[in-house]
């Protein structure tokens, strides 16, 4: 099997963290490659930056498939480029975004996000309306760390632990998921320190969580369905 990650943004900085860690959870007969935009934004971290670098990864995508590749992982809980995408590519493509919430959901009775910004918020809760799912839903909050110093891990990691405990303990949550790919090495030590606290809610890696999850889709022969997404032949310029 031959996977594509693709890093929707103009910024190679987290490249080589992000496919280090999908290539953790990967089967031994799995071969995953990176590739990002060079065009656009160089995060995402609003709906300007959604629309502006979408373009962008429905081409990536299309040549994606023209290489050979079996399924594509778009690095985004936003999903940027993905829908549009998926009607005009034949091998599935997913974000971060319903992997992580439906596994959620499938683990516990309600699910919060722990999120970058509030400028992220907003767009995230409209994803909760689309899918049908607020019943699901706990609460979203957020640690006021851009995606660009998410490199400090310490910080991270104690600002996520500190609002998902306010998730289980104020809002009800089950479940942790984490609203942003930029959110690497995180899950697991936060679901360490909930656990320590006599919290043992699951805390999802949302990279890791959507590569085994588009894993399982390529090994079931099933790509996104052409009465939702109807097929339009429209060739890579």
């Amino acid at each position: 099997m031959k996977l594509l990650v693709i890093v929707p943004i103009n910024n190679t900085s987290v490249n080589e963290e992000i496919l280090k860690s999908v290539k953790e959870v990967a089967a031994p007969d799995v071969e995953i490659d990176i590739a990002n935009i060079t065009e656009g934004s160089p995060f995402i971290q609003s709906r300007y930056d959604l629309a502006n670098n979408a373009p962008h990864v429905i081409k990536l995508a299309q040549k994606a498939e023209k290489d050979g590749y079996d399924g594509v992982f778009v690095t985004d809980m936003d999903m940027c480029g993905v829908e549009a995408s998926r009607e005009v590519i034949n091998i599935p493509i997913i974000g971060g975004f319903r992997a992580n919430a439906y596994t959620a959901m499938m683990l516990s009775q309600k699910f919060s996000i722990i999120t970058i910004l509030d400028s992220v918020k907003d767009l995230q809760l409209d994803h909760i309306r689309d899918f049908g799912i607020v019943d699901n839903f706990a609460s979203i909050r957020v640690i006021n760390i851009p995606v660009g110093e998410l490199t400090d891990k310490s910080q991270a990691i104690t600002r996520v632990y500190e609002e998902s405990l306010k998730c289980i303990e104020e809002d009800g949550a089950n479940a942790i998921i984490l609203g942003c790919t930029g959110f690497v090495d995180i899950a697991k030590p936060v679901q360490e320190l909930l656990k320590n606290d006599g919290k043992p809610a699951p805390v999802l890696d949302p990279n890791q969580l959507a590569i085994s999850y588009l894993d399982l889709l390529v090994r079931n022969k099933l790509i996104q369905s052409r009465l939702t997404y109807v097929y339009q032949d429209i060739k890579v310029k």
